[in-house]
């Protein structure tokens, strides 16, 4: 295994990984247009799920690299990086939805919550302030996903590059894995109040961010990737925990930690060995292109949705489906090309991996590199790439 370790880390790219992100969009774009709760379409929200672990296992993976290879992890260059990624895009579309909002919309109520709720949005802490609600609409709601995404990265890479022992960051995630297990359970049992702001706090935190993060530390380690490699690093080990993430989809009552448990199996599996039967779908260049886009598709496709519904007004939800999609792809992809990469060219200058170690700076050569990421980049987005 010593030579599958060493490719392993040496791999710049993951390529199936962009083919997971199209999964997780079309899914969550399923969810959203059909708006019901029922069947398989009505479990469509998990691919939220397989974004978070994708996002733990990718991000700690960098992580880990930086401290190995250039000595330290660089807090500034992180967060300069996830800025030039995250930001331009989000807030551009947050502007939009408040112009939109303070024009169009006729329901005073619903126009005054979303104003209400604008600053939890603008701060990324909606998923503890902006509580869902079966009787109205809230308008930028999905953007709680977002909100969990950005938390984990501002505490994160904190606990990884102030401490000092490597097993402080292993037991500071086992234990948020642990609480994210136990407050959902702890709601339903009574001992914990989720209406009342730390109990949505507890709540928020996400298991396959956990489990991602903690995949990520297990397969850095020599013993540990041998470990991980008996199972998931066979030329079936996709096929079968695809087959498994469909079964705790289809099946209702599985508990979210074992939901979790699967996709972030399935995410490590496909980095682990990218030659394996479902190779061909998940590289398609087609799926992963969305997959690359698929932060700026999860933005745009709730604005994509009513432009549909309102230009084709009473057809059929399969209908809006692949309208929606299509839209949002092609939105993304203008929106990718015209503005984001404007803010990606400067992201390189954070990049630790193109910085020889203890060169100084102003000697540092510069290799070009492309305005935009390769498919199945080490940089990730929110479910996206970056």
């Amino acid at each position: 295994m010593p030579n599958a370790h060493n490719q392993f880390l040496n791999a710049r790219f993951f390529a199936g990984l962009d083919g997971l992100r199209c999964l997780s969009i079309v899914a969550v774009v399923a969810y959203h247009v059909a708006g019901s709760h029922q069947g398989l379409i009505g479990r469509g929200y998990l691919g939220v799920s397989l974004f978070f672990a994708i996002s733990g296992f990718l991000i700690t993976t960098l992580l880990l690299r930086e401290r190995d290879k250039a000595g330290h992890i660089s807090l500034r260059g992180f967060f300069a990086r996830r800025s030039l990624r995250i930001f331009p895009l989000y807030y551009a579309v947050l502007g939009l939805y408040a112009a939109l909002v303070f024009l169009s919309e006729k329901d005073p109520v619903v126009r005054g919550d979303f104003f209400s709720n604008l600053p939890a949005f603008l701060t990324y802490t909606s998923n503890w302030f902006v509580p869902p609600a079966s009787d109205k609409r809230v308008i930028f709601y999905f953007a709680w996903s977002l909100a969990t995404e950005e938390q984990f990265y501002l505490v994160w890479p904190l606990v990884m590059a102030l401490s000092r022992r490597t097993w402080v960051p292993v037991l500071f995630m086992g234990g948020l894995l642990v609480v994210s297990v136990g407050a959902p359970w702890a709601v339903s049992a009574g001992y914990l109040d989720a209406n009342q702001l730390g109990g949505r706090v507890l709540t928020s935190i996400s298991a396959s961010i956990c489990m991602g993060c903690l995949a990520a530390h297990l397969t850095h380690s020599p013993k540990g990737f041998t470990w991980v490699a008996r199972v998931l690093g066979q030329a079936w080990s996709v096929p079968l925990m695809a087959v498994l993430m469909a079964g705790v989809v289809v099946w209702h009552e599985a508990p979210t930690w074992l939901i979790s448990l699967v996709m972030t199996a399935l995410v490590v599996a496909t980095c682990i060995r990218e030659a394996h039967p479902l190779a061909p779908v998940l590289g398609h260049a087609w799926v992963r292109y969305v997959g690359t886009v698929s932060y700026g598709v999860y933005l745009l496709h709730m604005l994509a949705l009513n432009v549909v519904r309102k230009a084709l007004p009473g057809q059929s939800v399969a209908l809006y489906f692949v309208l929606t999609l299509a839209v949002s792809v092609v939105a993304a992809t203008l929106s990718h090309r015209y503005f984001e990469s404007q803010f990606l060219k400067l992201k390189d200058r954070f990049d630790w991996r193109e910085r020889p170690r203890h060169v100084p700076e102003a000697r540092r050569p510069r290799a070009p590199q492309p305005a935009s990421p390769e498919p199945g980049s080490l940089v990730v987005g929110v479910g996206a790439e970056a």
